[in-house]
């Protein structure tokens, strides 16, 4: 009996309690015209926003935008929303939303936008006594972010967020940050989801959009985003440090050896060519260089520099080649005119040129003691002195490696000193 009681009255009071709430919402709605805002024809209705993001990317270079998924909150108040009864806030559904008013804010730089509805709307509506309103929704944006890649990939980046009314001026309706400057955004580290890029930080602040219908008053929240380097160490930079390096290695290789010389210059040309095409795949077709064209531009010089400098050296060669047959010609010629003078007056000039030429291409052991002598005494000289170094070679094998050093020494010291996020910001 008292537990039957004890039922009834609880049940009692939920019905009592819920009969209170309907009857509080009726006379809320009772008169109430959700076409004007909140102190229309009167004061300025300020709108106070916040937004805690639940993650954040991916982030498209090509593209230029960003992607986020977040909760926006909005507060206002509503005078004619004032009521006294036994709660202090009214927790309502969505439903409740398309009967009051709310403000017709939209996103400005966002190229689309969802409103999450599954299962139900994703929407939280609340009302207090005094007539403040708070609404909150789940959001994925995906927006603009004006990219500089002029120090890709050391560069850092400010995207941007921007929102506010659409119809209403700032005269009507003026948006402020419901905690500040500082606390207005949150960005727990464990829902950022980014895998080329670091979120270092954000900032807000308010600004002033002038059109030819008024001044729109907008809050803007930017996004700090650097770009994480290590992917771009181990997919570019360091195979293009390594083709320089194997281009440099044809330096210690015998000049003779021209197939090998040929082939391993044209091999690193090709490689290097492939490479940066493959790198500039990733980014957007911008008709500026960035930093790593300059590195690719450099490394490309260094190769092709290779290639040339062991033309260089053959070319010398050769020259130095038909120089000492000429010489050795002239000084054959001059020695059989010589040894032709102590023979009998009978022997001919064109005896002997026959003689000399028979001889020229006999075997090495039937060849006369004249033409021994002349080959151990003057052509064993001339062949050790085009079988050597080139001192082209002598001076590239210091030279090459040194100036590349530099470059790279340089390089990375203006980048990675550079703090590209102040000029993003």
């Amino acid at each position: 009996m008292g537990v039957s009681l004890f039922l009834l009255f609880v049940f009692g009071n939920e019905r009592i309690y819920s009969d209170n709430i309907t009857r509080i919402l009726n006379q809320l709605l009772n008169g109430y015209d959700n076409r004007l805002r909140p102190g229309s024809g009167g004061g300025i209705t300020e709108v106070k926003t916040d937004i805690f993001v639940t993650s954040f990317g991916p982030v498209s270079d090509v593209e230029m935008e960003y992607t986020m998924d977040m909760f926006f909150r909005q507060m206002w108040v509503d005078e004619r929303l004032k009521f006294d009864g036994p709660i202090e806030i009214l927790r309502l559904n969505n439903r409740m939303v398309d009967k009051i008013w709310t403000p017709d804010t939209f996103f400005r730089n966002s190229k689309k936008s969802i409103s999450h509805n599954m299962t139900t709307p994703n929407k939280l509506f609340r009302i207090m006594q005094n007539g403040t309103v708070l609404y909150t929704m789940r959001l994925t944006i995906s927006a603009e972010c004006p990219m500089n890649l002029m120090n890709f990939p050391m560069d850092g980046h400010a995207c941007p967020l921007r929102f506010g009314s659409y119809a209403y001026t700032n005269s009507e309706i003026r948006f402020t940050w419901r905690k500040g400057p500082i606390s207005s955004v949150e960005c727990p580290k464990e829902s950022m989801s980014l895998l080329q890029y670091d979120l270092v930080g954000h900032s807000l602040s308010s600004e002033i959009f002038i059109s030819n219908t008024g001044q729109y008053s907008v809050q803007v929240v930017h996004f700090h985003l650097q770009r994480k380097l290590g992917y771009y160490l181990i997919q570019t930079y360091i195979p293009l440090i390594m083709v320089v390096v194997l281009s440099q290695v044809s330096f210690w290789i015998n000049k003779e050896s021209v197939p090998a010389r040929t082939v391993a210059g044209i091999t690193t040309v090709l490689t290097m060519t492939t490479l940066s095409i493959s790198a500039r795949q990733s980014l957007p077709k911008v008709a500026y260089a960035t930093a790593m064209d300059w590195f690719i531009a450099v490394c490309f010089a260094f190769v092709a520099s290779a290639l040339v400098e062991f033309a260089a050296v053959n070319y010398f060669a050769t020259l130095q080649a038909n120089r000492l047959r000429k010489q050795k010609a002239r000084q054959d010629k001059l020695e059989v005119l010589a040894a032709g003078s102590d023979d009998d007056d009978t022997v001919s000039v064109s005896s002997l040129k026959r003689r000399n030429h028979s001889v020229c291409r006999s075997d090495p052991g039937d060849a006369p003691p004249l033409l021994i002598f002349l080959q151990q005494g003057s052509a064993i000289p001339q062949i050790s002195q085009l079988a050597g170094t080139s001192p082209i070679d002598m001076y590239a094998r210091v030279l090459f490696p040194l100036g590349f050093a530099l470059f790279n020494l340089v390089y990375w010291y203006i980048y990675l000193a550079k703090d590209t996020m102040e000029e993003a910001r």
